[in-house]
């Protein structure tokens, strides 16, 4: 599945909510955030919000700098970013603020809803999707059909829960607001489920005047076919080590991280790595690993090219040194050509000893782009 870069943007007090019960909505972010957020606007392809925060908050949701919006159109792009909702229900408000202001609009509903939204004659394009709401399929209906390569997520908080716990939000953005509100009737930022495991890393942390914002990633592997934000996030630093290694007209330039179920890197590596003019990525990295060490059962391995089936340098090629160090799942983003072994198949040796392998083709021009002297 082919899907947009997901931003889930939020502001919370310091105990957790998003707005208290009052019958104005509580502004938790600065005027500077504001601003902040406009950039991030500008930045989106689509901005996506639930139809609870429609009906809560009756948002407009639009670029408000006129030099952002100008410098849309002198790229090229529309004035204002894709707006988006999704609702099984399709019963919404005709004349709320998000149908009327900015640029295109599109409701994403079930069949049933469908027909109510057309009923009710809501001013955006109404896209059945089944009988139920399916994020994966959200989000590739906006990639493949509305271009949308970056989507800021706005809310409200069970949206931001569910995207969560499908492993589809790449990064969360969050302010955090000097308040109180500790009203258990509240809306909060998420609700209980079923999350990723392990910990989101800190990217970055800004203080705007009086709120400060952090910026997280997740980091645990996925453990299925489906591949997870995190998958990406891994498998583009595996893309980016492949552009270290020394260039060579005999042997592709790959890169590769070992990561534990719980999100922590085990070890990277990158071909002819250090001083072996022979040594290939996954081999580097796993050398690094004890090979007692228990967190390799349940370990992802991620790298930019699939692992090698044969080689010519050493007796045991990396989809074997893969199996026997004990990993069963590797993500990868470019099947092995036939430029030095033909007929190169590492996917299948590890599918043979019951290893997944999740290819992610998005990636492959990254991991051609150190080795075009070779495939051209």
């Amino acid at each position: 599945m082919s899907r947009p870069y997901v931003l889930l943007s939020a502001a919370v007090s310091l105990d957790g909510y998003l707005d208290d019960t009052g019958p104005d909505r509580l502004l938790l972010s600065s005027p500077a955030d504001f601003d902040r957020v406009d950039g991030e606007r500008a930045r989106a392809d689509a901005i996506l919000v639930g139809a609870g925060t429609i009906r809560a908050d009756n948002p407009r949701l639009l670029v408000n700098s006129a030099e952002r919006r100008a410098a849309r159109l002198a790229a090229g792009r529309p004035e204002f970013p894709l707006k988006v909702t999704v609702s099984g229900s399709g019963e919404l408000d005709p004349a709320a603020a998000f149908w009327h202001t900015g640029g295109d609009k599109v409701l994403l509903t079930t069949d049933q809803g469908a027909e109510r939204a057309r009923a009710l004659h809501i001013a955006a394009g109404i896209v059945p999707l089944g009988p139920g709401i399916h994020w994966p399929a959200v989000l590739e209906h906006l990639y493949d059909h509305h271009g949308v390569r970056r989507l800021m997520v706005e809310g409200g908080g069970t949206v931001h829960t569910q995207l969560l716990r499908a492993g589809l939000a790449d990064e969360l953005q969050l302010v955090l607001a000097p308040l109180l509100v500790g009203d258990p009737a509240a809306p909060r930022l998420f609700g209980p489920g079923d999350y990723q495991r392990g910990r989101l890393r800190l990217v970055g942390t800004r203080q705007i005047e009086d709120v400060v914002l952090t910026r997280y990633v997740p980091t645990a592997p996925g453990t299925g076919a489906a591949p997870t934000a995190a998958d990406r996030h891994w498998l583009a630093l595996a893309c980016e080590l492949a552009a270290l290694c020394p260039p060579s007209t005999t042997a592709f330039s790959v890169g590769a991280v070992v990561v534990a179920a719980d999100g922590t890197e085990l070890a990277r590596g990158h071909s002819r790595e250090g001083s072996d003019p022979v040594a290939h990525a996954e081999e580097a990295a796993l050398a690094k690993i004890s090979g007692t060490d228990p967190r390799l059962a349940g370990a992802t391995v991620y790298s930019s090219l699939e692992p090698c089936a044969r080689r010519a340098s050493r007796p045991t090629p990396c989809a074997r040194l893969i199996l026997g160090a004990g990993v069963r799942r590797v993500v990868t983003a470019w099947r092995e050509p036939d430029t030095f072994v033909t007929g190169a198949d590492g996917s299948g040796v590890l599918a043979a000893e019951g290893a997944r392998v999740v290819v992610l083709p998005e990636y492959e021009a990254r991991a051609k782009e150190p080795n075009r002297h070779l495939v051209g």
